[in-house]
């Protein structure tokens, strides 16, 4: 295996921090969705952090907003000294930022070999910074980055057709690295494939996170995945933060209901087990109810089984929550104590002290 293409020696590496995000996309003219609802994270350097809730919750608009794909009403973002919040144009952001997309299938060019659109970051920063780039050395990074993924030199000269899922996205994330990122922005990568393939992407990422030191924003919203390969954890519902701390322990001791209703959806090993959870599950969720308004109200009070009028009323706050994390709830205290064992399904990764 090649050596790593990742380091760049006297250059200490950053951290992205969130602060207070808030993302609106206009209805019209006077009207306006509201995707991010105050937001706020950090990614340390070689950290892995992942960002969870189910779909429309906003996590990708956060990963578009980092990227400057999605307008920032306001709050800040930044990375190092760089301020992404007032960037503007995408190309004038930080190539140490990369991104992988949930689907290998359209995210690649099927016009393009491989060798021609895993050189096209390579061409865009020699660009950049008006520095030369032969066409000998383009062909030497395309192959020790092939390499590093794991596919074989000539992939370079083959099409995107040619390959299966797994493989393309493999290649997807070959193109991300191939500028030498810091941070890489995983935006559901794995939820198109099939179980086995979601295993050996995560090893793989895994694995270069370790060797690369890389920091990674992983973003799913599968519980289970996210659990495996991230060190710290945020919940998100409905544009807002309702849960965060080290991974391990918002999966094992969840203290928000929603979080306790996303680990009460996580598959177990045993189809008993899955059963008698489901049977918990929908015995502790309320009859559905019309959302709220977010305004200065709790999010998730038309599906929580134990909110008040308060939870209808006033917004809650970050508070530190009982297992050291942060929590957005207010009666966390008042809630009953939790039991329910998460185990994933057999055929992730499991990674115990950062090794598999």
């Amino acid at each position: 295996m090649s050596a790593p293409v990742h380091e760049t020696p006297g250059r200490e590496r950053a951290g992205l921090v969130i602060d207070d995000l808030v993302v609106d996309y206009p209805l019209g003219r006077r009207r306006h969705r509201r995707a991010v609802d105050g937001v706020s994270l950090r990614v340390p350097a070689g950290r892995s952090v992942g960002l969870v809730g189910e779909s429309g919750s906003g996590k990708s608009t956060v990963a578009k907003a980092v990227l400057g794909m999605a307008p920032i009403g306001s709050g800040a973002v930044t990375y190092g000294p760089a301020r992404l919040h007032e960037a503007g144009r995408r190309d004038s952001r930080p190539q140490e930022i990369q991104v992988v997309f949930q689907d290998p299938y359209s995210s690649l060019d099927p016009t393009k070999t491989i060798g021609y659109t895993l050189a096209e970051p390579l061409r865009a920063r020699a660009d950049r910074t008006g520095t030369p780039l032969g066409r000998a050395e383009c062909q030497d990074a395309v192959r020790a980055i092939l390499d590093r993924v794991g596919l074989p030199p000539d992939t370079a000269d083959r099409y995107p057709a040619q390959f299966s899922g797994g493989q393309r996205q493999r290649i997807s994330l070959a193109r991300a690295l191939i500028v030498r990122p810091e941070l890489v922005i995983c935006d559901e990568a794995v939820s198109a494939l099939d179980l086995s393939v979601q295993a050996q992407i995560l090893n793989l990422l895994l694995e270069l996170q370790q060797d690369l030191g890389l920091s990674l924003l992983f973003i799913t919203h599968d519980l289970a995945v996210v659990h495996h390969i991230a060190e710290d954890l945020v919940v998100l519902y409905r544009g807002r933060v309702m849960e965060s701390g080290t991974a391990a322990d918002v999966c094992r001791a969840p203290s928000h209901p929603y979080t306790r209703q996303l680990v009460m959806s996580a598959p177990l090993h045993s189809v008993g087990g899955q059963r008698e959870r489901r049977e918990r599950r929908e015995a502790m969720t309320p009859p559905p109810a019309r959302a709220l308004p977010l305004a200065e109200a709790c999010p998730f009070t038309h599906r929580c089984p134990f909110a008040v009028d308060r939870c209808r009323t006033e917004r809650p706050a970050l508070r530190e929550a009982p297992h050291g994390g942060r929590v957005a709830c207010h009666r966390v205290e008042e809630l009953p104590d939790w039991t329910e064992p998460f185990g994933p399904p057999a055929s992730t990764p499991h990674h115990e002290n950062g090794t598999l």
